[in-house]
């Protein structure tokens, strides 16, 4: 690791937040890069998509099959 020329500042907030997560031996800097790193493989759309298309096709159904039901209830109400 080279020697940084330049200082940032960062609240006590901040750094209380770091001194949790910094592991034994590690700079501020080494925890910095390891958050960053783990940010940057996180797949934000992991998850999602995960049902199958037979499934998502049964829960719209359903879905449909509510509101219809929900409007012919609100129709006699009416009434």
């Amino acid at each position: 690791m080279s020697t940084a020329d330049e200082q940032i500042r960062v609240s006590d907030r901040v750094k209380r937040h770091l001194e949790r997560r910094r592991r034994e031996g590690e700079s501020y800097n080494d925890v910095l890069e390891r958050i960053l790193e783990d940010e940057s493989e996180r797949d934000l759309l992991a998850g999602f998509g995960r049902w199958s298309d037979d499934h998502a096709d049964r829960v719209r159904e359903a879905r449909t099959k509510q509101k219809e039901q929900s409007k012919e209830r609100m129709r006699r109400l009416d009434e």
